[in-house]
């Protein structure tokens, strides 16, 4: 069995996951109110590494000086007494009805000016908490018909909100990087940058890409429909994976935000493969939410069971990957030899070999067992090895 989850395996949570009230656009909130300062004791006492947190989650614009003062007090002690950092944080620019039309790239001038502001004055804070990483979900950056958006003049003002944003804390020297959080969809019909693939994308075209990655959401990858392990791949491959929200999702619909795990859950084995050998060293965020029908206990067991299963397929993947069946399982598929280069050292195009002389028909023949390396791993995740 896995170990219980402690600090060092670097698990985290929102304010905003087991803080969800449970409200959705047919039914008013099942729970009530959690204090940020209970989420911080509990989770702590569960075993997790830090907490992470939208301003408006503790200390909302509308608030005056003394009671954000106040707040935030409050909130270092408890962070203090449970040992808990705040590794990442992040901005809401969804909620508010100012932002309906986008935050960085509404229409409106001065939203987007209002926008970077609510970023800039949270950068500060961010920086006093000590998070390195500012997570950018762009909820409400898209439209529903093509008539209200010029797409590329869009990305411009995209481009420039990040280029300041950059700026910034270059200016002010401090240690903090940017992760933009793709999505399809929801709330907005369709959203910018949707994709991991379209993120990175994005960045090339941004004075300080070096600056700026990506934080990819389980869910939200799926919902495009695309292959959540591939995606993760990709990103660790241009050394751009700064952060990763995991959670449980059933395929395209809506946002699911399930309990890791609770949905593909042989992709999650394998993105859990994935992580513990591809060197992400960052948290393990979990970004879901408590069922609607849970009551607190229902909160807490939800936000357990994250990191439990976690630790269970970490477990189950490192048992595959020393397993001799799976071994010889994978010589024969040829994973390895995919790691030799197409031409040797010191060869050239003109070194391929003529068209006319290869047997194709023979390479054909060629069985790559993969039926064999998924069922393995399949008996691996069920403890039947």
């Amino acid at each position: 069995m896995a170990a219980e989850p402690t600090p060092a395996d670097k698990f985290t949570f929102g304010l905003w996951t087991v803080g969800w009230q449970a409200r959705d656009p047919f039914g008013d909130a099942t729970r009530a109110p959690l204090d940020p300062n209970v989420s911080v004791a509990k989770l702590a006492e569960l075993g997790a590494y830090g907490v992470n947190f939208h301003d408006d989650d503790l200390v909302p614009f509308e608030m005056t000086d003394a009671e954000r003062d106040a707040t935030l007090k409050q909130f270092k002690a408890a962070l203090d007494a449970a040992g808990m950092a705040v590794p990442m944080m992040t901005t809401n620019l969804f909620t508010h009805p100012v932002f309906k039309d986008g935050g960085f790239t509404s229409n409106d001038r001065d939203v987007r000016r209002f926008a970077l502001a609510k970023v800039i004055r949270n950068l500060d804070l961010a920086n006093e908490l000590g998070a390195q990483t500012y997570v950018c979900w762009g909820g409400r950056e898209g439209a529903e018909i093509d008539a209200a958006k010029d797409v590329r003049v869009a990305l411009d003002r995209y481009k420039e909100g990040f280029d300041t944003l950059c700026q910034y804390v270059l200016d002010q020297g401090y240690d903090i990087k940017f992760a933009i959080e793709p999505k399809p969809n929801e709330p907005r019909g369709d959203i910018f940058l949707p994709t991991v693939g379209s993120a990175l994308a994005f960045i090339n075209e941004l004075e300080h890409p070096e600056m700026v990655g990506v934080n990819p959401e389980v869910g939200h990858e799926q919902m495009a429909g695309l292959n959540f392990v591939a995606s993760i791949g990709q990103a660790l491959w241009h050394k751009k994976l700064f952060h990763i929200d995991l959670n449980g999702q059933h395929g395209p619909k809506y946002d699911q935000d399930l309990v890791f795990g609770h949905g593909d859950l042989i992709s999650a084995f394998f993105l859990v493969d994935l992580l513990e050998r591809g060197g992400y060293d960052g948290p393990r965020h979990f970004d879901y939410k408590p069922l609607r029908t849970e009551d607190l206990d229902g909160v807490w067991e939800s936000a357990s069971a994250n990191m439990r299963t976690y630790l269970f397929l970490k477990e189950r993947a490192a048992a595959y990957r020393a397993d001799p069946r799976v071994q010889e399982a994978l010589a024969i598929s040829g994973v390895d030899e995919l790691a030799t280069p197409t031409l040797a050292s010191g060869e050239t195009y003109a070194d391929l070999p003529r068209v006319g002389d290869v047997d194709a028909d023979a390479l054909a023949a060629r069985g790559y067992g993969y039926a064999l390396l998924d069922q393995l791993a399949i008996e691996h995740i069920l403890g039947a090895r």
